[in-house]
């Protein structure tokens, strides 16, 4: 969510120490994930003594994969043995992997607990990104996008320019369009970017950094993108407090399955 905004508390903060494999487990007592399957932390060495971790849910029949970028100061809230960020594409996980895609969410670095814009937008952000990239290409060589909330867009809009050969797409939700901020999603040099790019908001958002108005113009400068979409929609129910959080219609409060799919089906249309 845009820092504009105070967060709401989310833990940004991420255990290194946790390396063993988790079965998820669903409210209802079944698991989620195959029993072949087991979701797990990974940890490695993206610069000199730095180290960054990223939560890995691999899907057997994966036609995708998706590296979740969260909004606020980044992060994935890592708590008790699993992620634990009310972030919408942290809490929807397990839509995402559904819809038969690996799941990837993208910690943060050992010297940078707390992202800022200009940390989205930075040389090292980039370099800790591509090791995680290498690193999971490494496990499965399908398809690899990036799916950004917020300020999570800034990251995917920064990461889509700098790591061009290595991501296949980007999805940007609740994106960054005010002009006030110096590293939003517009104010990027968008034009380099060639992947395809889904822009997928709700209507009724009402924070002041990611209005859905400004979507066209924001949309009409990516004039190089393959494909590109723009989505915007309504539902969803009971939003609560800041409009700039997870749990308002920034964060597609009460829609959740309905915005992953529409998400996951568009993206796997881009790979028949």
């Amino acid at each position: 969510m845009p820092s504009f905004r105070r967060s709401s508390g989310f833990a940004s903060r991420i255990s290194l120490i946790c390396m063993f494999p988790l079965v998820l487990v669903m409210a209802s007592g079944h698991s989620l994930l195959s029993a072949q399957t087991t979701e797990k932390m990974v940890t490695l060495e993206s610069r000199e003594s730095i180290k960054i971790s990223y939560w890995w849910m691999p899907n057997q029949n994966a036609k995708a994969t998706v590296l979740l970028l969260s909004g606020g100061e980044g992060g994935m809230g890592y708590k008790d043995g699993q992620p634990r960020n009310g972030n919408f594409l942290i809490r929807s996980r397990e839509l995402f992997y559904r819809n038969d895609l690996n799941v990837a969410i993208l910690g943060n670095p050992t010297d940078k607990p707390r992202l800022d814009h200009q940390w989205r937008v930075s040389a090292q952000h980039a370099q800790d990104v591509s090791a995680v990239i290498d690193s999971i290409k490494g496990i499965s060589k399908v398809p690899l996008w990036l799916v950004g909330t917020s300020n999570g867009t800034i990251s995917a809009t920064a990461l889509g320019i700098a790591l061009q050969e290595k991501v296949q797409g980007l999805v940007l939700t609740a994106s960054v369009l005010t002009w006030k901020i110096p590293q939003a999603v517009p104010r990027q040099d968008v034009g380099k970017i060639s992947a395809p790019v889904l822009f997928y908001h709700h209507k009724e958002d009402s924070c002041a950094g990611t209005l859905a108005y400004e979507l066209k113009g924001t949309f009409d400068r990516f004039i190089n993108a393959k494909q590109k979409k723009m989505m915007v929609v309504t539902g969803g129910e009971n939003p609560q407090g800041d409009p700039c959080q997870a749990f308002h219609w920034h964060g597609f409060i009460g829609m959740e399955t309905q915005a992953v799919n529409d998400i996951a089906s568009w993206i796997v249309t881009q790979h028949p």
